[in-house]
């Protein structure tokens, strides 16, 4: 299994924090984000890297050379990071990935065994899953009684909406096929460059093909959070527990 973190994005509501540093690599209390997340999935056995890298993206690859030798990473870089959006970088990864991925946004601070049990679920394509009180900008999950993902996305109907997907997924086989399919048709004739990817897991789930279904994961018992302001940043800090 690879692990594909993004890590091309501008970053604007964390302004100024993110002036001359890139989202991932802001300090969390003696590490930053990437650091973090890094050692996470190296802890559940995974040393192959794949980063798509865009807003200064060599403070980036030059911090993973200094710290990370040990590791197998390959970068990829995303020259238009300023007007596209993480589907377009995910799609990047199509020639590479494989067949079997760790997905993740470089902007998340979580706890390793999240991984864990996403690996342990035993599902081939999984994500994970918070339940709490949930909001309209939240990526919103609802499920059937299997915990099949039925939905995902903002639009996700707040009351029937079992948690929100953290962004952090397992994606294998037939439906990571599909979804480098969907991917490579909305970029490459649709032109549709700024979208998120759950967009696109969307549109695979609605095939309502049983065999590459996608599951979802309770993960709350694990404390993470998808760092976007500077709100975010310092509630990071004060409640971030190494």
């Amino acid at each position: 299994m690879k692990a594909v973190l993004l890590a091309a994005g501008l970053a604007k509501r964390l302004r100024p924090l993110t002036d001359t540093t890139p989202k991932c690599l802001l300090d969390l209390n003696g590490k930053n984000l990437l650091h973090r997340a890094i050692e996470n999935i190296e802890a559940n056995g995974i040393s192959e890297f794949i980063i798509v890298t865009g807003y200064r993206e060599n403070m980036i690859i030059d911090y993973i050379r200094e710290n990370f030798s040990h590791l197998n990473f390959e970068f990829l870089s995303n020259k238009d990071y300023m007007n596209n959006n993480n589907s377009y970088s995910l799609w990047m990864t199509k020639d590479i990935a494989g067949d079997n991925i760790l997905l993740l946004d470089s902007d998340i601070l979580f706890e390793k065994g999240i991984i864990k049990k996403l690996i342990d679920s035993g599902k081939e394509t999984c994500l994970a899953l918070k339940k709490h009180k949930l909001d309209e900008e939240q990526i919103k999950v609802l499920m059937d009684e299997e915990s099949r993902v039925i939905k995902i996305g903002k639009e996700v109907d707040l009351k029937k909406a079992h948690g929100e997907s953290i962004g952090i997924e397992i994606i294998s086989g037939d439906f990571l096929r599909e979804l480098y399919k969907v991917l490579d048709r909305k970029i490459t004739i649709e032109q549709n460059v700024n979208e998120f990817y759950e967009a696109s897991f969307q549109e695979v789930i609605d095939k309502n093909d049983k065999k590459i279904s996608m599951y979802g994961v309770d993960i709350s018992e694990y404390s993470c959070i998808e760092i976007d302001t500077v709100e975010d940043y310092e509630n990071a800090k004060l409640n971030l527990k190494n």
